[in-house]
């Protein structure tokens, strides 16, 4: 059965704040004794692998298409993504090894204070500079600054997008395509350099979960194609490399009657000037002086469908975690976290296409915000 009650957001060692800086530190990288991690065994050499849209829950059930990472759940962490359970929050996070409130990266859109426009953080269309807008240092730029050979393996756009930029600068970049051509690539990097760190990010299974569901043949048919190719990676390894598998955050099936438009509501679009974040988790706007009346209206009308805080209440509550004073504009002024599979959109704006998709994330859920952490130590020590 689906887990859908909320799940904290945890920004310690239970989360994914903590898992890059655990690689470096592993690897020998120094300054990091202070920032939360998993235990993870030193090793000259490792690989993180990232595959988007892969939660833990989801793993669970439907391990019969992945029989390599079955084989590892025992001994797998579950840890937490963060809020939003979203790509660009969570690559904040992972990147920075930091909770979105410090990088500032703090959902799918979010309002350019002063500017009276939102920000698509996965785009970055027309956005501001990246290095202005998440200040803190990436866990890559202190592992090269170290002088591991970081080296980061994705498909070609990502090679200086704003996120890229944002989140995971630091290193060099390798473009491939296709899942065993980063695979391959990944092993040539590794036996390039005796001390090295690996990031591979795979993002296909998330599009299949959002265009087909993530309880369809077709997200089944991806996690079986890719978890044949992990098993490759970690056969192929240098004997003294450390393998991690890790997710940005899970999904949920959101019929789409169950959905409300507020393009056709004009009761909860009132007061409403903006609508950030995405149909899972969505940030309000509000007009001037209009936050009670909206959130009186809210609470009223989708309190059972949904958590809805204040800006304050979410802070105070640490979904965030601690927040930058500079990033608390960014947030939303009322806060509203989906339960169950209800989402609420806004097609007065939103593109068909992200109307049709129907699996989504963004959320406080365990489906959402639980996701595993796999870990392969080197066969040899460092």
């Amino acid at each position: 059965m689906p887990h859908l009650g909320l799940l904290a957001p945890r920004y310690d060692d239970g989360g994914l704040a903590g898992v890059l800086p655990g690689v470096a530190r592993s690897i020998g990288v120094p300054g990091l004794e202070h920032v939360p991690s998993v235990p993870m065994r030193p090793a000259r050499r490792a690989v993180v692998v990232l595959v988007d849209g892969l939660g833990y829950e989801l793993v669970r059930r439907r391990g019969g298409h992945a029989p390599f990472l079955r084989s590892l759940l025992p001994a797998a962490y579950r840890i937490t993504a963060g809020f939003p359970s979203t790509t660009a929050t969570s690559m904040g996070t992972f990147g920075t090894g930091q909770p979105p409130g410090a990088h500032g990266l703090l959902g799918y859109e979010v309002l350019v204070p002063g500017e009276d426009r939102l920000l698509n953080e996965l785009s970055w269309e027309d956005g501001p500079d990246p290095r202005t807008w998440q200040t803190q240092q990436t866990v890559f730029e202190r592992a090269a600054a170290d002088g591991v050979a970081v080296t980061s393996i994705g498909p070609g756009y990502f090679d200086g997008s704003g996120l890229t930029r944002a989140a995971l600068r630091g290193g060099r970049f390798r473009a491939a395509d296709q899942l065993p051509a980063r695979v391959d690539a990944t092993l040539a990097a590794l036996r390039a350099e005796r001390r090295s760190l690996v990031y591979l990010y795979w993002g296909e299974l998330d599009k299949v979960g959002h265009v087909h569901g993530c309880q369809s043949w077709e997200w089944g048919d991806e996690l079986e194609a890719i978890d044949a190719e992990l098993a490759r990676l970690v056969r192929s390894v240098p004997a003294d490399t450390a393998v991690y598998i890790t997710a940005d955050h899970g999904m949920v099936d959101a019929p789409h009657a169950l959905r409300i438009d507020l393009a056709h509501d004009a009761e909860l679009a009132a007061g409403v000037r903006h609508v950030g974040g995405e149909p899972r988790a969505l940030q309000l706007y509000c007009e001037d002086g209009a936050t009670p009346d909206v959130l009186a209206t809210w609470r009223e009308r989708v309190g059972e469908r949904a958590w809805i805080r204040t800006k304050a209440e979410a802070v105070a509550e640490g979904w965030f975690g601690p927040v930058r004073e500079e990033n608390l504009p960014r947030v939303g002024d009322v806060i509203v976290a989906m339960r169950q599979n209800f989402a609420i959109v806004d097609s007065r704006r939103a593109r068909p296409q992200l109307l049709a998709l129907l699996g989504l994330h963004g959320s406080l859920t365990q489906e959402e915000s639980a996701i595993p952490l796999f870990h392969v130590p080197a066969r040899d020590s460092a």
